[in-house]
């Protein structure tokens, strides 16, 4: 899910059934369009308003108008397996996350406007250095394009440069009870909310809201 302050909505992707759901918040109404290919993580770019759609299972990233008009289709490096999410920079480059259970890569990569590979950082999953990521799920940038990846199976929050360089451990083990889902970043009062879910035997069983300052 993402929101839009410009267009006053929230978008919702909805994997099972392969599509988006708009939510217009003063008119209350729902509208959908299709989105095939296993619509996953979600960003509304921050110069056109337009609406990013990463699909984990062909690995691309599918922009939509406001309305659901599709605008074209970027294909991800072939190095780019299982993306998760993807945001994009005023320059027009992208910003993705990808790695899953059993993938040899874990990684954050910052992309060209055609989704080739122009710096990256991680590697190998594991938690033995800092840069390390396992299975980094979710990203968020605040107005000075900072980077915060949810290091899901790290169970931490860690603070990437512009250029992709390691920072600090925003938010760590010891301050979650359950593993970091999604992120979102108010720019204006330097919060960080951090979505928390419990996964219990195939499934989430619980789930959070907590938010840090920054």
């Amino acid at each position: 899910m993402t929101s839009c302050g410009h267009n006053r909505c929230l978008y919702v992707s909805d994997y099972i059934n392969d599509c988006v759901h708009r939510v217009d918040v003063d008119q209350g109404t729902v509208t959908q369009w299709p989105v095939s290919d296993g619509p996953c993580g979600m960003a509304v770019s921050a110069t056109t308003h337009n609406v990013l759609v990463t699909c984990h299972d062909v690995s691309t990233v599918k922009e939509f108008t406001p309305h659901g008009d599709p605008v074209r289709t970027v294909t991800l490096a072939d190095e780019v397996v299982n993306p998760w999410h993807t945001i994009q920079l005023t320059s027009g480059q992208f910003i993705v996350c990808h790695g899953g259970l059993e993938d040899p890569v874990h990684r954050v990569c910052r992309l060209d406007v055609d989704g080739c590979i122009v710096q990256s950082v991680g590697g190998p999953p594991g938690s033995t250095f800092a840069e390390q990521l396992n299975v980094p799920w979710h990203l968020a940038v605040d107005q000075d394009e900072f980077i915060f990846v949810a290091d899901h199976d790290n169970r931490r929050v860690v603070l990437l440069s512009p250029t992709l360089e390691y920072i600090r451990e925003v938010v760590s083990r010891d301050r979650l009870k359950w593993d970091p889902h999604r992120l979102w970043v108010d720019a204006v009062r330097r919060r960080l909310y951090v979505v928390e879910n419990e996964w219990k035997d195939g499934e989430f069983a619980a789930g959070r809201v907590v938010v840090y300052n920054i």
